[in-house]
């Protein structure tokens, strides 16, 4: 079976998938009023607040690429230095967190649709009913799917585009927003220490997590990068941009929309920040910008996940038919199943009514996936290059001190998390208020990756189970 992909792609190739999956102008538009509401005007330092564990992660990521480089990333670093067991959740929570991704971001891309069918005129259909949203979705996921297993390069190639337009028109109108608000700006949008609650700084640290969740993916295209290193400076250089654009679009709508407003509107925010600063047409740039953002970061959610189960698919710990690639030397079979399973998931968030809790309970379910594979790929370089601290401690700090206090920090709000909503609820409802709503999906999600490890090592026999943990303690490559 041939699983060797070609090397292709450069730093430029990683910088647009990275930034294409974490979907800025997406986050922006949809996030920063589940945000408001979390944490209020504390938006802006929220964002700078959760970047920091992100950049320790980060630097984790670029270490562990240097000594393994693999397109299983979190998967084969921390089955191979904390024990497969934990290295198979490190690599079935972000399938299944982008399975989610997908769903809901296909409903998004529906609702854009619908919304752009309003202005031109076309009536009917409503851009707040999960189910209009999500039929019309599909179509869209179907579409970008076909692109994808056209081959990686063709896909960053058509996303660069993408990114061009969205950023030119996020940027213009953020500026303006900044320039012509009249909501007044306060310095104490930027005090860490002005949260009403721990609570609503956990939760809102765990939202913001999911902001900047994507980065990672120019690493799991690391066995078709010229050089391992392209995939950490992509990594980095898409990380980066995200803190400017998250912190600019922060505050601009803050300065356009008060709190309560920034709230309400949910996934037409943008929209609405739009129409309060220009009339028509120009006020439809937005959303054709968001609509470019939802696409991008449909089909580079896509991309990695298809890597990823490539990369588990080697090792036996998933069916043989993942690690098939096409002539172009995509994995065609699992960059489909990926979509079909995603279109499946979104077709279940019929029941939930309206877009704004789909999105808002999927964000949670995220979030907290996120802290958990993030904190534990952090530990993992932590484990392996802890040798560093004796032969070159200032290269431990940055391998070993650095990543564990950001993965530790993810972790435990994980866990506090995790026990809030445990106690939030009574009893169990459909319904994103309701504390064990919130807490069932990730936990079903946790409890599915078990059983599929169980099956990949008792029935499969995997190798990844029986191999002897790699001894890289003392390791200082």
């Amino acid at each position: 079976m041939n699983t060797a992909m070609p090397k292709s792609l450069g730093v430029v190739d990683g910088v647009v998938i990275a930034a294409s999956s974490t979907a800025a102008t997406t986050s922006i538009a949809i996030g920063t009023g589940v945000l408001a509401a979390t944490v209020g005007h504390q938006v802006p330092i929220l964002l700078i607040l959760a970047f920091l564990p992100m950049l320790g992660i980060a630097g984790a990521y670029a270490r562990l690429n240097r000594s393994e480089p693999n397109c299983g990333t979190g998967y084969t670093w921390v089955g191979s230095t904390l024990g497969p067991w934990l290295g198979f959740l490190a690599g079935w929570i972000p399938i299944a967190g982008t399975v989610i991704f997908l769903a809901y971001t296909t409903a998004i891309c529906g609702s854009l649709l619908i919304q752009t069918a309003d202005k031109l005129g076309l009536h009917g259909l409503d851009p707040n009913s999960t189910a209009q949203c999500t039929l019309v979705g599909l179509v869209i996921l179907v579409a970008v799917t076909w692109t994808a297993i056209r081959g990686v390069s063709h896909a960053a190639n058509f996303q660069k585009y993408l990114l061009i337009f969205e950023y030119a028109v996020l940027i213009v109108f953020c500026g303006w927003g900044m320039i012509v608000g009249d909501q007044p700006f306060s310095f104490s949008w930027l005090n860490p220490f002005a949260f009403d609650s721990v609570t609503s700084l956990a939760q809102g640290l765990v939202l913001a997590v999911f902001f900047y969740w994507g980065w990672d993916a120019a690493f799991s295209v690391t066995e078709e990068t010229r050089d391992p290193e392209d995939a950490a400076r992509g990594g980095y250089i898409a990380l980066f941009t995200m803190l400017g654009l998250f912190v600019l679009g922060s505050i601009a709508f803050q300065r356009v929309l008060p709190v309560g407003e920034l709230a309400e509107n949910g996934a037409q925010g943008l929209s609405y920040y739009a129409a309060k600063l220009v009339g028509e047409p120009w006020a439809s740039l937005p959303l054709l910008a968001l609509m470019f953002s939802a696409i991008a970061s449909v089909q580079s959610g896509v991309i990695p996940t298809a890597r990823l189960t490539l990369a588990m698919s080697r090792d036996r710990t998933l069916g043989p038919a993942w690690a098939r690639l096409n002539p172009r030397g995509a994995p065609a079979a699992g960059t489909v199943a990926i979509a079909v399973i995603a279109g499946f998931v979104a077709l279940l968030e019929f029941a939930i009514p309206t877009l704004n809790q789909a999105i808002l309970a999927a964000v949670n379910t995220i979030g907290l996936l996120v802290a958990i594979y993030y904190g534990l790929t952090a530990v993992a370089s932590a484990v392996r290059f802890r040798g560093l601290l004796r032969t070159n401690p200032a290269e431990g700090l940055r391998a070993v001190v650095v990543p564990l206090l950001s993965g530790t920090t993810l972790l435990a709000l994980g866990v506090y998390l995790a026990g809030y909503y445990a106690t939030l609820s009574d009893g169990f409802a459909i319904s994103v208020d309701n504390g064990w709503f919130n807490l069932a999906a990730p936990a079903l999600i946790v409890l599915l990756g078990l059983a599929a490890a169980a099956v990949a090592k008792w029935r499969r026999r995997s190798p990844y189970f029986v191999t002897a943990v790699a001894a890289t303690a003392e390791e200082t490559v």
